[in-house]
């Protein structure tokens, strides 16, 4: 995985458009400055579900992982967010607890700004909340819209779909194929797409033995995208029409 860094004054923008692009120049640096540097081992959370909040993470190298469970122990992989990203800011805005567990997938440097300091912040600059709107309306349609794609299909489209796009935005290409640079579990697999743990071996049991992915211990290579493309297309068991007979 090529570990993206943003400092005060980087002006590239991300696909995504994360928050701190979407600053002015002196804003970031304004906002940068009111906090202080964190560092995090892979693995480390930054950040615990239902827990109190006091501050906001701004991550500027890095990426990390946004996980919610419920009570039953069900886990679900919310996003992923990277260098630029905003994490913490619902809770600062709500005062409630924090709604999802943020976890290092690589080494992550992230700046620490207290709540407090946040809000005044917003405030000096009228531009900066409006980003921040902007960046929850864009996260909100983002999600209805997978929301509405999924609802269209079944598990193994759904399945393909989320495989598909991970390989796109976190994959890293090699001789064999398209290896997934995020270390994600089945479980947290499973949650993205609404299904459970079993299902998801089932699928990948099956990708296998089509000779589309090969796993390991949270690794996967994709091999042939072309099969998980047809199925996310809903054409993988589409019965072939026979030709018409000449006369």
């Amino acid at each position: 995985m090529t570990s993206a860094s943003y400092g005060p004054d980087d002006g590239g923008l991300e696909d995504r458009v994360p928050f701190l692009a979407r600053l002015e120049s002196g804003e970031r640096t304004a906002l940068l400055a009111l906090g202080h540097e964190l560092r995090f081992a892979p693995r480390v959370v930054l950040l615990h579900q239902r827990e109190p909040s006091s501050y906001v993470l701004f991550l500027v190298q890095g990426w990390t992982k946004v996980t919610a469970s419920a009570a039953n122990g069900y886990e679900a992989l919310l996003a992923l967010r990277g260098a630029g990203d905003v994490v913490g800011e619902s809770a600062a805005l709500t005062g409630r607890p924090r709604s999802a567990t943020v976890t290092a997938l690589e080494p992550v440097r992230a700046v620490a700004v207290e709540h407090a300091r946040f809000k005044e912040f917003l405030e000096r600059f009228p531009a900066a909340s409006f980003a921040l709107l902007g960046l929850t309306a864009d996260r909100t349609r983002a999600a209805d819209r997978r929301r509405l794609e999924f609802g269209a299909m079944n598990v193994r489209q759904r399945f393909a779909v989320l495989l598909l796009d991970l390989a796109r935005s976190h994959g890293r290409r090699t001789a064999a194929g398209v290896e997934l640079a995020v270390p994600l579990s089945k479980q947290e697999l499973a949650g993205s797409v609404g299904a459970s743990r079993e299902m998801v071996q089932r699928l990948l049991r099956e990708l296998r033995e089509k000779d589309a992915v090969t796993t390991g211990r949270r690794t996967l290579l994709i091999r042939r995208p072309d099969v998980l493309r047809r199925i996310a297309a809903a054409e993988e068991n589409t019965p072939a029409i026979p030709s018409p007979r000449r006369p």
